[in-house]
C-alpha cells in the first residue's frame, strides 16, 4: 500500500499535470482557430497538424516532470524566498527547462515528419527557424503562464493546507456539516523559559524548525494541521482516519521520535532541544466556511475546548500524553499502547467529569 507521505507527494505533483494539460489543450484549439486549414506555419514554413490531444498530453508530461522536480527537490531550495520572488524565479527556471525540452521535441517531430535523421540539415534548419520565431516564444510565454499558475496553486495549497483548499473548491463545507473528529492539542514544554533565553528572533527560528520536524509525522499519519497558535499546534483527523492504524496515537510518538533524532542539532543551533505534551479527544463538531474578508474552514464544538483542557493537565499529572476515555474506547487496536487510568477529572469550565488515560508506547 502507498503510505500517506507518498500519496501527498503524488497529490502535489498531479495539479502540475492537470493545469498544463488544460493549457496545452486550450492553446491547440486557439492555434487551430487562427491557422484554420493551413498545412504550414506562416511564420516559419514548418509543417502544421491539428492535434489537440497530443499537445495536451505533451504539455501534461512536461507539467508532471516539473511537478516532480518541484516537489522532490526545488521547493526546498526556495523555502526562505518570498512568495512573489519564489514563483517568478522558479517560473523562469522551468521555462528555460521546457524550452530545451521543446527544442528536442521539435527536432524529433520534424525528423519524423520528414522521415530523416534528427541531425539532418533540413531538420535542423526547420527546428532553428521555429526556435528563433515569435511563434516559439509566444508558446513559451503561454507555458510560463501555465507553470506560474501551477506554482501559485501549490504555494496557496501549502499556506492554506491541501485539504482546506480542496474543500473550498468542492464546496464541501459551504453549508455547515456536523461530523465526528479527533483533535490533538500539542504544546511545547517550557516554551516561556526557552523564549526568554533565546530572544524573539532565535525563538521564532526554533519554532520554524520545530514545526517543520513535526510535519512529516503528521502527514504520514493522515493528520490535518488546523491551527498554529504560538508554540501550540492543533491537529485534526476525520474519525475513521484517526482511528485507522491508531494514526492519532502513532502520530504523537512518531513526532516525539523525530525530535529526539534532532536533539543534537537543536542543542548545537539553539542550545536547547524542544519537547512537547499533548491531549487528544474525540467528539462532534460543526464544520463550515466562515469569514468575509478572510475565509477559512473552522470547527466549532465542545470537543475543542475539552481537548485544550485535557492537554493543560499533562503537567499536573507529569505525563506527555493524555486521552479521553471516549477516544480510548474507540480505538481499533488499543493493545499497541499502554493506557494508564488517571480517573474521572473535573475540567475547568465543564460540569461533567471526564475519564482520562495516560498513554505510553509499549515499544
Amino acid at each position: 500500500m502507498i503510505n500517506a507521505t507518498i500519496k501527498r507527494r503524488i497529490a502535489q505533483v498531479l495539479p502540475f499535470g492537470f493545469i498544463t494539460f488544460l493549457f496545452g489543450l486550450v492553446y491547440s484549439f486557439l492555434e487551430q482557430g487562427i491557422l484554420g486549414n493551413a498545412t504550414h506555419y506562416p511564420s516559419t514554413g514548418n509543417p502544421y497538424h491539428f492535434s489537440p490531444w497530443s499537445s495536451g498530453l505533451l504539455a501534461m508530461v512536461g507539467g508532471l516532470l516539473i511537478g516532480a522536480i518541484e516537489v522532490l527537490y526545488l521547493n526546498r531550495q526556495f523555502q526562505k524566498t518570498t512568495f512573489v520572488k519564489k514563483i517568478a524565479y522558479k517560473t523562469v527556471l522551468y521555462v528555460l527547462l521546457l524550452a530545451s525540452i521543446t527544442f528536442v521535441i521539435t527536432i524529433t517531430n520534424h525528423a519524423l515528419d520528414l522521415q530523416k535523421s534528427p541531425m539532418d540539415a533540413q531538420v535542423i534548419i526547420y527546428s532553428l527557424a521555429f526556435f528563433r520565431s515569435f511563434a516559439f516564444w509566444s508558446v513559451e510565454m503561454y507555458m510560463a503562464m501555465g507553470i506560474g499558475m501551477s506554482l501559485f496553486y501549490t504555494e496557496v495549497s501549502d499556506n492554506l493546507g491541501p485539504a482546506v483548499l480542496l474543500n473550498f473548491f468542492t464546496g464541501k463545507y459551504h453549508q455547515p456539516v456536523e461530523e465526528d473528529r479527533i483533535f490533538m492539542f500539542l504544546d511545547m514544554k517550557d516554551s516561556t523559559t526557552i523564549a526568554e533565553s533565546l530572544g524573539h528572533v532565535q525563538y521564532f527560528e526554533l519554532l520554524r524548525s520545530y514545526y517543520a520536524d513535526l510535519t512529516s509525522s503528521i502527514v504520514a499519519h493522515r493528520g490535518e494541521i488546523y491551527q498554529y497558535v504560538g508554540d501550540e499546534v492543533v491537529v485534526s483527523w476525520a474519525k475513521q482516519q484517526g482511528l485507522q492504524n491508531n494514526n492519532c496515537l502513532q502520530c504523537f510518538f512518531n513526532m516525539k521520535k523525530a525530535l529526539e533524532n534532532k536533539t543534537k542539532q537543536y542543542q548545537t543551533q539553539f542550545g536547547v532541544a524542544p519537547t512537547f505534551k499533548a491531549g487528544i479527544h474525540l467528539g462532534k463538531v460543526t464544520t463550515g466556511e466562515i469569514g468575509v474578508v478572510k475565509k477559512e474552514i473552522a470547527f466549532s464544538g465542545d470537543v475543542l475546548n475539552t481537548t485544550a483542557r485535557i492537554q493543560a493537565l499533562c503537567n499536573h499529572y507529569q505525563v506527555e500524553l493524555l486521552v479521553s476515555q471516549h477516544l480510548s474506547d474507540a480505538f481499533l487496536e488499543p493493545s499497541a499502547f499502554q493506557f494508564r487510568p488517571i480517573g474521572a477529572v473535573e475540567l475547568r469550565g465543564r460540569d461533567e467529569k471526564v475519564n482520562l488515560f495516560a498513554v505510553a508506547d509499549q515499544q
